[in-house]
């Protein structure tokens, strides 16, 4: 008996879904948001437009899956953070740094997107607060812990120094995500950020050291 053909593999709604978001993060490397429009998600996910309302009911349902995406990255790689400041303080807040740095450049076409959207956008304003609220969080459990135990100066309420250092990461890497001017290198934005961290916390560019 002759053996029958191969069928095709079936593609999966989950599939699908992905090949969406996956082109939505590749166009928003070249273009913006607004440029970007329904027509060029579906034809890059290979489906048809009305197909592609069948996964998301806009392209502001699909930004907030992709932002969803870049939070779940942060806290997942925040609650992964060595807690070594007792050992290393400048070493672990450069590296606690780095890698809200490297996130949101690494999704730099999400992040410009998100932050345009913010004013406009209530459910996109809650998420990106979020993301932030994750890492006040974890600065100003370290930050506490960095007073109770002597090695950072009393002064500031640790929760209101996480809060404002966190809002000066914010505005200093939109400015760089988004090639402002005045801005920071992008070379040198994690040097100087950690430096002022580190000043803000220890009044001292070395501490720990004697």
């Amino acid at each position: 008996m002759a053996q029958r053909g191969r069928r095709s593999a079936r593609v999966s709604g989950d599939e699908r879904q992905d090949a969406i978001l996956v082109t939505a993060e590749a166009l928003l490397a070249s273009r913006t948001f607004d440029d970007v429009s329904i027509e060029d998600l579906a034809r890059g996910a290979g489906i048809s437009r009305p197909t592609f309302y069948f996964y998301f009911p806009s392209k502001d349902a699909v930004l907030l899956a992709l932002l969803d995406r870049v939070i779940t990255e942060v806290e997942h790689r925040v609650g992964h953070l060595p807690r070594d400041f007792e050992s290393d303080p400048a070493g672990a807040w450069t590296r606690s740094i780095g890698m809200f740095v490297e996130v949101f450049v690494s999704h730099r076409g999400v992040s410009t997107a998100a932050i345009g959207a913010r004013a406009r956008n209530d459910e996109v304003r809650g998420r990106w607060s979020k993301s932030m609220q994750s890492w006040v969080d974890f600065s100003s459990d370290v930050i506490r812990a960095e007073q109770a135990r002597g090695a950072a100066p009393a002064g500031i309420d640790a929760h209101d120094l996480a809060v404002s250092l966190n809002l000066m990461n914010e505005r200093v890497i939109t400015a760089v995500l988004n090639r402002e001017s005045p801005a920071i290198a992008e070379t040198a934005a994690l040097d100087v950020l950690a430096t002022i961290w580190i000043r803000s916390i220890y009044g001292s560019d070395n501490p720990g050291s004697r």
